[in-house]
């Protein structure tokens, strides 16, 4: 049987990168899936994808800073598939390595939007399908950023620190409760999430703190290595891993 066989889940960010590769893994073992994305083309190509294998998707234009667009996301696995069973919220944004002395409100108010309340929200709105049935799953997206200080800018590491926090906090609190949330915090993954990064922006500063440490990483992955994990998150082989950061690196973060 496939493992997540019948599970309704909601994927953010699902047309391209980690979300792509995830929303597919998830159908191909049973889950219908609702893709979010605030990319039409990107989701009309992953609905074909998962349609040629014969899997079950439905789509829908999201952007996580709206919370119309999040509650929207909600409604509609309810309205499509009846019930929700796993939320992950990956979307998210990077910075341009921008220390703290040189960070905009505007640069900060939109990555701590996009990386932390789009995440808190969606999980709030799920809240209201898990407890009823006590039952529910959630994954979010960090990244080694939120656990470790010199690998992004200061907008970009304290989102993601926030998102570690609030991922432990919600996994301790509603552990009574049948839910489960954990997070993957990935390392070097080919995706276009580098694709707004300003390299106008780039400094002296930026180029010895931070780009100094990029050659220690071993080597860059696909995307198919987050979304084994996740996988693992989702399933009954992880039933009693709760409010958890899985470290998905190729040991970058060890040194």
């Amino acid at each position: 049987m496939r493992k997540l066989e019948n599970k309704v889940a909601i994927v953010t960010g699902a047309g391209s990168g980690m979300g792509k590769a995830i929303a597919i893994r998830f159908a191909k073992e049973g889950a219908k899936i609702i893709a979010a994305d605030i990319n039409s083309e990107r989701l009309e190509s992953l609905e074909e994808e998962i349609d040629n294998f014969g899997g079950t998707v439905s789509t829908i234009i999201t952007n996580v800073a709206k919370e119309d667009d999040i509650n929207a996301m909600v409604e509609l696995a309810i309205a499509s598939y009846g019930t929700l069973d796993i939320l992950v919220n990956n979307a998210g944004i990077m910075d341009s390595f921008e220390p703290v002395g040189d960070v905009s409100n505007k640069l900060y108010e939109r990555v701590m939007k996009i990386n932390v309340e789009g995440p808190l929200k969606a999980m709030r709105k799920a809240m209201s399908v898990f407890l009823p049935k006590n039952e529910g799953n959630i994954i979010n997206i960090c990244s080694i950023g939120g656990l470790n200080a010199g690998r992004a800018g200061a907008a970009y590491t304290a989102s993601k620190f926030a998102l570690v926090g609030l991922t432990r906090n919600t996994g301790y609190l509603y552990s009574k409760s049948g839910i489960r949330c954990n997070g993957i915090a990935p390392g070097d993954i080919s995706t276009n999430i580098n694709d707004n990064i300003d390299l106008g922006k780039i400094t002296a500063m930026t180029r010895d703190r931070i780009l100094a440490g990029v050659p220690l990483s071993p080597h860059s992955a696909d995307s198919d290595v987050i979304a084994n994990a996740a996988l693992f998150l989702a399933s009954d082989d992880s039933t009693f891993v709760n409010g958890e950061i899985l470290v998905v690196d190729g040991g970058w973060s060890a040194y």
